[in-house]
């Protein structure tokens, strides 16, 4: 029975899971390289923001069941959820897999289980297993008589939850394991029995892998057509919000919703991945990454045009999370736009981004400034809407009027 869970990074996706484990009974140990982190989560606190989080974490650490610090401790199961971003040339880097796993080594024993929640390329799950033996010669995956006292096991679990729903998510999702053998996929179904309602489908790990990967290109490749058709509409002076809510009437059409881009740490990322280990097999979901890595300019262009009337354009941009209703900025399209007017000097940008308290000083910047949502509206000769936040639906419409209104998501349609 497994009691000790060591989970390896605590962002998005290892914090909820570690907390989760800790109110579910588990004696639950967090390893993260950011110290402020681990010195916050200690005290009941969080560094991220996802809703009732902050509740969980504290009642898990005041319970005593979540401890967290810099270094591993030995386990009965260690969870890797780190970031698996791609390099220069859309090349997946997994240097901090290889460095979580590398962390763990010293503290595994026989009969562990080591599970990659990350999202990676196809064969990182194997490697895992690889990087874990040539440094542990002591430690095995075979199956024969002679070396089962030494065994441990290695599976992969993608993660596959919406920011703003993870807590509920991690919970009622179906989840695809696969293990590098049977016995690791049946290890890893037992774990996540003890706390998943959803289905555990098991299969190996290189198909457990592709499943996730699919599942972004899927959405990458859908966002890209409802993209692709707002250009057009652009083009041919048609609104694309209503065309597309008139084709989703047909009842075997469900067109999603165009925006500014694709951002996140999965849809933006994770088709690449697909891309770089088959070239020659992924035209279409390089395509699709093609034309929604365009839109961000594509949009910076249209305001562009609309602020040469003006001798000295404001900007307001509504919005710069990745999606709605969360304070997440990885890979957001809004960050790029607002980013790309700072360099071209196109005006004085205002930026309302109510989730956040600062603007990040990794952004790169000039005269721009986060102030309130009105306040941004009432200065500016341009409203840009860039992320539909729930919070905008309380805007004044009569402070849009006399302004030129370009809106990536239809939010004022």
């Amino acid at each position: 029975m497994v009691k000790k869970v060591c989970v390896v990074g605590l962002g998005y996706i290892g914090l909820p899971t570690a907390s989760l484990l800790a109110i579910k009974g588990f004696q639950v140990h967090g390893v993260d390289v950011n110290r402020h982190a681990v010195e916050l989560i200690n005290q009941g606190k969080v560094h991220i923001y996802e809703p009732d989080l902050d509740i969980m974490v504290k009642a898990a650490v005041q319970s005593g069941q979540l401890n967290v610090s810099s270094e591993p401790i030995e386990a009965d199961v260690f969870i890797l959820a780190v970031p698996t971003p791609f390099q220069d040339g859309h090349k997946p880097n997994l240097s901090f897999v290889h460095q979580a796993t590398l962390s763990i080594v010293p503290y595994l024993q026989p009969g562990n289980l080591v599970i990659l929640e990350s999202t990676s390329p196809i064969g990182t799950t194997e490697k895992i297993a690889e990087w874990i033996m040539e440094a542990r010669p002591d430690l095995n995956i075979s199956n024969s008589l002679h070396d089962v006292c030494s065994r441990f096991f290695v599976a992969h679990c993608p993660e596959r939850v919406m920011p703003g729903q993870i807590l509920r998510e991690l919970v009622e999702n179906d989840r695809i394991i696969g293990g590098i053998d049977s016995q690791s996929t049946d290890k890893a179904i037992a774990f996540y029995d003890q706390f998943v309602s959803g289905k555990l489908l098991g299969t190996n790990a290189r198909t457990a892998e592709m499943a996730k990967l699919t599942e972004n290109s899927y959405r990458d490749v859908n966002i890209a057509f409802a993209n692709e058709l707002s250009f057009i509409c652009d083009h041919l002076d048609i609104n694309v919000w209503e065309l597309i809510r008139l084709a989703n009437h047909h009842p075997r059409v469900q067109i999603l919703q165009p925006g500014p881009g694709v951002g996140g740490h999965c849809i933006a990322v994770d088709p690449w991945f697909l891309v770089d280990a088959a070239p020659e097999q992924t035209k279409l979901i390089h395509t699709a990454r093609v034309v929604n890595d365009y839109k961000p300019g594509y949009v910076v262009a249209r305001v562009t045009e609309r602020a040469e009337r003006f001798k000295e354009p404001v900007i307001a941009c509504l919005g710069l999370s990745f999606k709605a209703d969360i304070d997440d900025l990885r890979e957001s399209p809004s960050v790029e736009i607002v980013e790309h007017l700072s360099r071209l000097k196109v005006g004085k940008v205002n930026i309302a981004e109510p989730h956040i308290q600062a603007l990040p000083q990794s952004l790169q910047l000039e005269h721009v400034t986060l102030m309130p949502t009105e306040e941004a509206i009432r200065k500016s000769d341009i409203v840009l809407l860039l992320v539909n936040h729930n919070v905008f639906q309380s805007i004044d419409r009569n402070l849009l009027k006399e302004k030129i209104v370009i809106d990536t998501r239809g939010f004022f349609n």
